[in-house]
């Protein structure tokens, strides 16, 4: 930042340190030159040095970062990108949160959103902040504010900043979620394909029997044919190698690939019967130790199908809560998806018992008809309740939806003030006691450490939705009430029938007095 109001110059902090990261870079060119000119091409040469440049040109693209702001617009310059646009296409500045970013002090990351008046959105490399560098952020925010509406054009004024995370509808598109969803379903439709086969395959080896001699050449790989060997030694190997059993005089081979627990099983000596089938070996038989070859389970694949299927619902659900809050503005925070993966947790306690039970017979008899009906009808009604409980209801209509009557006894309703107050410090209420007694804060359905509301403070000025900067602790489907506490701005946080009926019995109480 610059002494002059209406130029604000923003680079990253820090700049020694990445300075140094620029040298270490250096230094790997040259360590990785030498190395390769007079060692040869050696891996860990080039590793070491491959390492140390890429730290040093991440190092170089953060530190010659800048984003510059004056009286005629905003302009950003990286190595990569060069980008300004005059205020008077800028509609608003805003925050845009972002998840596992410790590149900026730890924590979720703070960086300035810039939508753009066609509805396009710019987010900028600085100014940023992590958890330890809000005070600088918040000031470099508020001096582009101020540039903002000084030359902006119908810029409207303000005081809370809009806040865009992941929660929020102004997110965009969920593209990990449909790649999610997509991926997951083509690994359910390639599991399902070789379902078939499988349990093919499962029922033959069941079926096999020994070979005869009567039994036709091409027909000996369908039936069971058996040959003697000695055991010369065993390898086992831990843990990601292979293990070995060796036979005596390389008969009938030199050696077989086996689990660890089965090159424990044998000892050099023991005398073993092979059994083949379909040209391979599918069990060994010790005075000591059986092995037998893992055979494919049919049911197996169809339950591991059935459960990429239902994983698949989940991004899909993430998407259609997207859709269906494309109208909202884009600070409001979403409902959870977390219904929908309720509705398909119940759906896998019955559908995935059905897949391995019956892969290739689930029309075949009247349970496996009418289990998946009655199944179908009990997910029919768990996705009707998540589409409900998952749908967006404005502060209007709950407060239109609540019969309040009178309160029988005392209550405990789940609600908090989301800022530090006399009545709530350091944020410790987690419940409000209405009814009998004045209205308190509690940390928990119980009068104990209970510390009475104000209410002839309290001035409700308005009931909203939860936006993306009132915190990820309070729930997507709460409502938000602004209260005004003796010219103190505070929020008090609550699901929509819970809120509404505490401003009621606050309201009461105030009115009583």
């Amino acid at each position: 930042m610059t002494g002059d109001p209406d130029v604000v110059i923003c680079r990253v902090p820090a700049a020694r340190g990445l300075w140094s990261g620029v040298g270490l870079g250096t230094a790997g060119v040259v360590v990785a030159a030498l190395g390769t000119v007079y060692g040869g091409p050696d891996v860990l040469w080039l590793t070491g040095g491959g390492s140390l440049v890429f730290l040093g040109l991440v190092s170089l693209y953060l530190v010659t970062a800048r984003v510059s702001a004056d009286a005629y617009g905003l302009r950003s310059r990286t190595l990569l990108r060069n980008w300004g646009v005059p205020w008077h296409e800028v509609a608003e500045l805003r925050v845009r949160l972002s998840r596992g970013n410790s590149a900026w002090g730890g924590g979720r990351s703070r960086r300035v959103s810039v939508l753009l008046r066609d509805g396009h959105s710019v987010t900028l490399l600085l100014p940023a902040a992590g958890a330890t560098q809000l005070a600088e952020f918040d000031a470099q925010l508020a001096e582009l504010r101020a540039l903002h509406q000084r030359y902006g054009v119908d810029v409207p004024e303000s005081v809370t900043v809009p806040v865009i995370s992941d929660r929020t509808a102004g997110r965009g598109w969920a593209g990990a979620a449909v790649v999610w969803c997509a991926l997951l379903l083509v690994g359910a439709g390639v599991a399902a394909a070789f379902v078939s086969d499988t349990a093919a395959d499962q029922r033959a080896w069941r079926a096999a029997v020994p070979c005869t001699a009567a039994t036709p050449a091409a027909d000996r790989r369908e039936c069971l044919t058996y040959t003697s060997a000695v055991i010369a030694r065993t390898d086992p190997n831990r843990p990601r190698k292979s293990s070995w059993l060796y036979f005596a005089d390389d008969r009938p081979f030199a050696r077989l690939e086996v689990p660890v627990e089965a090159a424990d099983g044998f000892r050099a000596g023991d005398k073993v019967q092979l059994t083949f089938w379909r040209g391979e070996v599918r069990v060994v038989t010790g005075s000591r130790y059986v092995w037998h070859r893992h055979v494919p389970n049919a049911g197996t694949l169809a339950a591991m199908s059935a459960l990429a299927a239902l994983a698949a619902g989940y991004p899909g659900a993430l998407t259609v809560q997207r859709v269906r809050g494309r109208r909202l503005p884009d600070d409001e925070v979403l409902p959870s998806a977390l219904p929908f993966g309720f509705a398909l947790a119940g759906t896998a306690l019955w559908l995935v018992p059905l897949c391995y039970l019956h892969p290739t017979t689930l029309l075949a008899s009247p349970i496996t008809i009418g289990w998946p009906a009655a199944g179908t009808l009990g997910s029919a009604a768990l996705l009707t309740w998540a589409w409900r409980e998952t749908r967006v209801r404005p502060a209007d209509e709950a407060e239109r939806a609540v019969e309040l009557g009178e309160l029988d006894g005392e209550v405990f309703v789940s609600a908090r003030f989301l800022e530090h107050t006399d009545y709530n410090p350091h944020g410790f209420g987690t419940h409000i006691a209405l009814g009998d007694g004045p209205p308190a804060v509690t940390p928990g359905p119980g009068r104990f450490a209970a510390r009475r509301i104000p209410v002839e403070r309290l001035t409700v000025s308005a009931v909203r939705r939860v936006r993306g900067g009132d915190g990820d602790t309070v729930p997507g489907d709460w409502h938000i009430a602004e209260l005004d506490d003796g010219g103190r701005p505070v929020r008090l946080a609550a699901a929509p029938d819970d809120l509404t009926r505490v401003l009621h019995e606050l309201m009461a109480v105030r009115e009583a007095r």
